[in-house]
């Protein structure tokens, strides 16, 4: 079922089975889809907040296995708990986003796990992904300025052309991803492990320079 050019406003989608459905250039105020089964649904050019609105719709514990967001507003969305596997978020604001204890992962076995997401061209700022697990994601062109990375692994993911601010290096695993031609502000090398990195030559110049090193072109 596809829903065009819909107005939702403090509507109950909690625990409902939404599963597949389509949704375009629809806007969902104060709405509730806690619990609900969003499996393999599409939003696309949706707003799920209000101009001015200081708290957005809730996800929580919700199945967003495979679902899509595209060029969607949802700011300050709660997706606390939800199951995130397989997700696709493009070019959506997603600006002070809680994602805490939700899952981009799907456990094999107690030593075994893969993760799978595409959160590319997002605006991630202030968003919260604490202790989050993203390896092996595409993540790039995202903006993560301010956003809680504190004790989150990306490894292996592919942050090429995103943009850092000095607060999202602490504690955050980056082994292995793709950082080309991104804004790295306040990374400190001898701090946070590198091994793996791919990185520009120019961005070459952008680490050493904090130390008082200057590279000199060939």
């Amino acid at each position: 079922m596809d829903l065009i050019d819909k107005v939702f406003t403090q509507q109950d989608f909690s625990r409902q089975d939404l599963s597949y459905r389509r949704f375009r250039r629809c806007h969902f105020y104060q709405c509730d889809f806690r619990h609900a089964n969003l499996r393999d649904a599409s939003f696309e050019a949706c707003h799920f907040i209000e101009p001015g609105a200081i708290e957005g719709c809730h996800f929580n514990f919700a199945d967003l296995r495979d679902a899509s967001f595209k060029a969607c507003r949802l700011s300050l969305a709660n997706f606390a708990g939800a199951n995130c596997f397989g997700i696709e978020f493009r070019e959506c604001d997603l600006k002070g986003a809680n994602f805490s204890r939700s899952r981009f992962y799907n456990q094999i076995s107690h030593t075994v796990y893969f993760c799978s997401a595409y959160i590319t061209g997002c605006n991630l700022a202030y968003a919260n992904l604490s202790d989050q697990c993203l390896e092996k994601c595409e993540l790039f062109e995202n903006n993560w300025r301010s956003a809680n990375l504190n004790g989150a692994s990306l490894m292996g993911s592919d942050l090429s052309r995103g943009s850092f601010s000095q607060d999202c290096w602490q504690n955050l695993n980056i082994r292995g991803c793709d950082l080309t031609h991104a804004e790295l502000e306040g990374l400190d090398i001898r701090s946070v492990d590198l091994e793996g990195v791919k990185i520009c030559a120019w961005q070459t110049e952008q680490l050493l320079e904090p130390l008082g090193i200057v590279v000199m072109p060939g």
